[in-house]
């Protein structure tokens, strides 16, 4: 970003943090992989609205799916035999989940219901999917993402279709994370973590993507960008999971804004609502908060 002017800072609050009943700082196949072997009392990722104004967040090693109402309470959705990562609201009002073990998942908040959606491509297992988001047409973009990175550029990024077609729009990226699609459906947004970029996937009317390209890229560290959200205007905010910051970038990818933590380095994903964004701070089970310029 030494290509343009130094964002402008803005600093976050911590809004509310996961209840001590709720943690257990125990080892975990999933930490093993993925947070070097030590144990973790949570992980905070995919945080989306419901109708009432309550946010939802799911907890990866743990299996779980919790509601926070806006006043900051916790409530306990489900727990499943599961590592549930990105969570977004269908139109009819169930949500989706990405779950590291068993793809796509349906749940319905009101029971706690989990129901399979999408368990394997074409009958092969899927890496390990991460992160997603619906179209205007009621499609659901998601990446599956694994253990792939610069030593494995074999993640991919799908499309189901309403009508359960699937298409695979690329299957050359080192770990695909969040996704966003513009609402015309005229390209699709990817945080490529261990390249610390983002890449723009163009769609095509018959399904396919060609000339993919880098729209923005990020400086290194421990990790990168992870979970995105696209604004009203078409700016782009980006977690850069490790350094402790959300990123807001113009629709020309200009750095506009650096949204600091208040809370750990770990900013993972985040959900915009009325001017504000909500975002998962996951080192610390954090839920960070900020009113946006």
């Amino acid at each position: 970003m030494s290509f343009f002017a130094p964002p402008t800072r803005v600093e976050t609050a911590a809004w509310t943090r996961l209840p001590d009943e709720f943690r257990k700082l125990v080892p975990s196949a999933w930490a093993n992989w993925n947070r070097g072997g030590h144990p973790v009392d949570s992980f905070l990722e995919g945080p989306c609205f419901d109708e009432d104004g309550n946010l939802l967040v799911t907890d990866i090693p743990f299996g779980r799916i919790f509601r926070i109402s806006p006043q900051g309470e916790w409530e306990l959705v489900v727990q499943y035999d599961g590592w549930p990562n990105g969570l977004k609201r269908a139109p009819e009002g169930h949500y989706v989940i990405t779950d590291y073990r068993h793809g796509l998942l349906q749940l319905d908040a009101d029971t706690g219901s989990i129901t399979p959606l999408l368990e394997s491509a074409r009958s092969e297992g899927f890496k390990g999917v991460n992160d997603l988001t619906f179209g205007s047409d009621g499609s659901i973009f998601f990446t599956d993402q694994g253990q792939t990175g610069l030593h494995d550029p074999t993640g991919r990024v799908y499309r189901l279709r309403p009508d359960g077609r699937l298409d695979t729009l690329i299957d050359t990226i080192p770990s695909p994370n969040g996704i966003v699609v513009a609402p015309d459906l005229s390209y699709v947004l990817v945080a490529v973590t261990r390249a610390n970029q983002v890449w723009r996937l163009p769609l095509h009317k018959d399904g396919s993507v060609t000339k993919a390209g880098i729209f923005a890229h990020l400086h290194g560290g421990v990790s990168g960008p992870d979970g995105m959200a696209l604004d009203e205007q078409g700016r782009l905010y980006v977690a850069h999971a490790g350094f402790g910051t959300v990123w807001r970038l113009s629709a020309r990818a200009e750095p506009e804004l650096r949204i600091a933590s208040a809370a750990g380095w770990n900013t993972t994903n985040l959900a915009l609502k009325d001017g504000e964004a909500f975002i998962t701070e996951s080192e610390t089970g954090t839920i960070l908060r900020v009113t946006l310029p």
